[in-house]
């Protein structure tokens, strides 16, 4: 299969410059902008980061000011959401695999794919301006009185900013969605789809549905700030829970945005790499769109002590614990999966057996910050902060990072180093650990988020953290060398690197600009394959093919 692609004209070859890629409609292309854009958001929410962990090391603030910090964390926060979390893997891996899973030639509205990256930079350069000038200082969640009344940081820039991501998202939701109802190749019913087609489709709703909510929050806020109108201002007759409401409704489905594709991904590798297929899948698809669904339900139990009713409390509560069962049925499915199977630990794999053990740990805190007294104990803690993290980065950049090494063949048609790659999948895993698990401790004992100076008997934990942030850069600085490598040196990709199933591994690496000769036709579910004793087949690290 590996001379199949030398003989394929691929993607890469429709044109090599800047104009070619920046009009063009190819699906895979627009994955690509959308995967370097998002790159560049990251570091820079990271480098945000950085400096906080190193302003914490001391409890006196003697790096910078009150003011500052309070802008470092706001940045961190809104970047990190919504400038990456919120699209990583949607945007990037699921513009590039979406059709290639489905067996279409492109996704249903190629026009809108790129007008969507369009928006996502104007809305992200609105961000940036916010940056240059100043900054913010209300955090990611824009808090109404602060950010409506007092703040004279640059809300409104900022909050333009997402406002108009929220349209790229939604385009991407409705895109995503047409495609998955109208473009699947002859015989690929919807319970023949693969996992992370299923986890795409229930994000896209939550998209949709939830996004419209959030841009409404925002320009009410730049509503009041501009125009002085009594929306959230108690004194002109307004509501500042008002605010806390709208934006949870969106917000904890975001949450979902966030997680549900990284689900999907990890859904893709265990199978792979532990040569079984997928554990109950029926009961995996059925709990994506669960979660989607339930998410719209819980977004109170972020204001457990903000004054709302004791029983409004209750219900949230319980709701909470709801909403844990159909990821818990996940978890035990992936766990299934791995049992009995000829488990091997190839970077992709190792990324995802991280997110199994992280997002499970984190998922359990979160189970602990649904239980109304607990939560009022550690509300506002660094307890929140580590659970928080457990999630998103130990959980969803796990997942990104396990489906970006996973896929990276297809993408590129070329092999990274694979020692390279476990290295840092465990550098990142020890580092996240250091970092984010003396927050827990941190929160227990009382210490509250977004202070910049702290009493010196939490500096203990404080260096740790600030440690364990140094070695995690490391680990996400470590695929941008040893991938950029080999998007130039590496060795040549046979079309199924991994001896994996699905129908983007049957076309070559990397693919053409049709993604397929011939229309595929499905005939059996997308796990009905038969996948021990396929090692022979599988890319050996120790063997390289002519470059």
């Amino acid at each position: 299969m590996s001379s199949q692609s030398a003989h394929v004209e691929t993607y890469f070859a429709e044109g090599a410059g800047i104009r070619s890629w920046l009009l063009t409609t190819d699906h895979k292309r627009i994955a690509w902008l959308y995967l370097v854009s998002l790159t560049g958001f990251f570091f820079l929410g990271g480098f945000f980061a950085v400096l906080m962990r190193i302003e914490l090391a001391t409890p006196a603030g003697d790096l910078v000011s009150d003011a500052v910090y309070n802008r470092l964390f706001s940045l961190h926060g809104i970047i990190m959401v919504w400038f990456f979390l919120v699209p990583s893997i949607p945007a990037s891996l699921g513009n590039f695999l979406l059709p290639l899973m489905i067996g279409a030639r492109d996704l249903a509205f190629p026009r809108v794919n790129l007008a969507s990256w369009y928006v996502f930079i104007i809305g992200s350069g609105f961000a940036l301006a916010s940056v240059v000038a100043g900054g913010v200082d209300t955090g990611w969640t824009f808090y109404t009185p602060l950010s409506s009344l007092y703040s004279d940081s640059f809300v409104s820039t900022a909050a333009l900013g997402v406002f108009i991501v929220g349209f790229s998202t939604i385009m991407t939701g409705i895109n995503f969605i047409v495609t998955v109802h109208k473009l699947r190749a002859p015989g690929l019913t919807w319970f023949r789809l693969p996992i992370f087609v299923w986890t795409l489709y229930a994000t896209s709703l939550v998209m949709v549905l939830a996004t419209p909510v959030l841009a409404a929050s925002l320009i009410l806020i730049v509503l009041e700030r501009v125009f002085g109108i009594g929306i959230f201002n108690p004194d002109l007759g307004g509501d500042p829970l008002l605010f806390q409401h709208l934006f949870w409704f969106y917000s904890h489905p975001a949450v979902y945005i966030m997680i549900l594709p990284g689900m999907g991904v990890v859904s893709e590798v265990l199978p792979c790499f532990s040569r079984r297929p997928l554990f109950g899948y029926t009961s995996v698809a059925l709990a994506s769109m669960a979660i989607a669904v339930l998410g719209f339900l819980v977004w109170g139990h972020h204001m457990f002590v903000s004054g709302q009713s004791t029983y409004a409390g209750v219900v949230f509560s319980f709701l909470s614990f709801c909403v844990a069962i159909p990821s818990a049925i996940k978890v035990f499915n992936w766990s299934l999966t791995l049992r009995k199977g000829e488990i091997t630990f190839e970077a992709p794999m190792l990324y995802s057996l991280f997110f199994l053990a992280l997002f499970t740990f984190g998922g359990l805190a979160g189970l602990a910050l649904a239980a109304l007294g607990f939560d009022v104990h550690v509300h506002d803690t660094y307890f929140v902060v580590a659970h928080f993290h457990y999630i998103m980065v130990g959980g969803m950049v796990m997942a990104f990072m396990a489906g970006i090494h996973f896929w990276w063949p297809k993408m590129t048609g070329r092999l990274y180093a694979e020692n390279w790659g476990r290295v840092a999948a465990v550098t990142s895993l020890v580092g996240f650990n250091l970092t984010f698990f003396p927050q827990f401790v941190l929160g227990y004992l009382g210490m509250p988020r977004r202070y910049h100076t702290y009493p010196p008997e939490f500096q203990f934990w404080h260096v740790l953290s600030s440690a364990g942030a140094v070695v995690l850069a490391i680990g996400y600085l470590m695929p941008l060398f040893y991938l950029g490598w080999s998007l130039f040196r590496g060795a040549k990709a046979p079309a199924n690197p991994w001896g994996a199933t699905g129908l983007e591994w049957q076309t070559s690496s990397p693919p053409p600009p049709h993604n397929f000769e011939v229309t595929p036709v499905v005939t059996r579910p997308a796990y009905d394959y038969p996948m021990k004793g396929l090692q022979h087949e599988r890319y050996s690290p120790h063997r390289r093919e002519d470059a």
